[in-house]
C-alpha cells in the first residue's frame, strides 16, 4: 500500500478489549499503523498498553470522544499520514473492512468513508434506529447526501479531513460534522460493513441517552450547523 493510513483507537476504560482489538488490527490490516488514545481511562487501560508495548497516547483527564478523536487526528497530521480510521476499542469494528474502506476512498476521490451496516442491509425495527433514520433525513434535506447509517463510529478520512480536524476545535467525529463537511462540499461515501457486539464493558448510550444524544444532533444538523465556520 502506497498510502500511509493510521488507525486512531480512542479507549476509555478498555482493559478487557483493547488486546483483542490489537491484535484484530495486526492480523487483519498488517499495513496500517496505529495509535491508541487512552482517554483518561480509569482502569488499567493504560497499564495494559504499557505492558504489550502498544503505540499509544494517555491523556491525563478525559476528554470525550470528541477530544480523543481530535488528539489521534493531530497525531496523524503530524506524522503526515494520507488517511486516517476512526476505529473502536471495544471489538464492534473489525479491521478487515479497512482495506475496502481505502479502496472506497480511491476509487470516488472521496473525503469521508463511512463503514455501514446498512447499505445492503435494511435497518431493523428499534427506537435507535429510528433515530438513525431522522438523522439520516434531516442530513439528506440539509446537504442532499444520502447516509444510510449516519451514526457509524467506523469511518475513513483523507488528508483535507485530518488537518481540518486536527486543527479545528469545533470539529467531533459525529454525524453533525459529517453534515456540516458534506454542506461545505466534502465527498461522503459509504461501504457495506459488519459489525460486531461489545466485547467487554457497558456503551455509554443507554437508551435515555440514546434518545437525548438524537435529539440534540438533529437540533445541530438543522440549526447550529449553519452558524459554524465554513469548510
Amino acid at each position: 500500500m502506497d498510502a500511509r493510513v493510521l488507525a486512531i483507537v480512542p479507549a476509555y476504560n478498555e482493559q478487557d478489549s483493547i488486546v483483542s482489538t490489537v491484535d484484530d488490527l495486526l492480523a487483519n490490516a498488517p499495513d496500517i499503523d496505529y495509535v491508541i488514545v487512552n482517554d483518561g481511562s480509569k482502569d488499567n487501560t493504560e497499564r495494559v498498553c504499557c505492558e504489550q508495548g502498544y503505540n499509544y497516547i494517555s491523556l491525563p483527564v478525559n476528554l470525550g470522544l470528541a477530544g480523543g478523536f481530535r488528539t489521534g487526528m493531530r497525531y496523524a497530521y503530524s506524522h503526515g499520514y494520507d488517511y486516517a480510521v476512526q476505529f473502536d476499542a471495544d471489538g464492534q469494528h473489525s479491521a478487515a473492512f479497512i482495506r475496502p474502506l481505502i479502496d472506497k476512498a480511491i476509487e470516488d476521490d472521496a473525503d469521508v468513508v463511512v463503514g455501514s451496516r446498512f447499505c445492503t442491509q435494511k435497518k431493523p425495527i428499534t427506537p435507535r434506529m429510528a433515530g438513525s433514520v431522522l438523522i439520516s433525513t434531516m442530513i439528506r434535506l440539509t446537504t442532499g447526501a444520502k447516509l444510510t447509517d449516519p451514526t457509524s463510529g467506523m469511518r475513513l478520512f483523507n488528508k483535507k479531513m485530518i488537518e481540518l480536524f486536527a486543527n479545528e476545535n469545533d470539529f467531533s467525529p459525529e454525524p453533525d460534522t459529517i453534515a456540516h463537511l458534506a454542506r461545505g462540499g466534502a465527498k461522503i461515501s459509504e461501504i457495506q460493513v459488519e459489525m460486531r457486539e461489545r466485547m467487554a464493558g457497558e456503551s455509554y448510550l443507554n437508551l435515555s441517552r440514546s434518545i437525548t444524544y438524537m435529539l440534540r444532533v438533529c437540533i445541530s444538523i438543522l440549526f447550529i450547523q449553519w452558524f459554524r465556520k465554513k469548510v
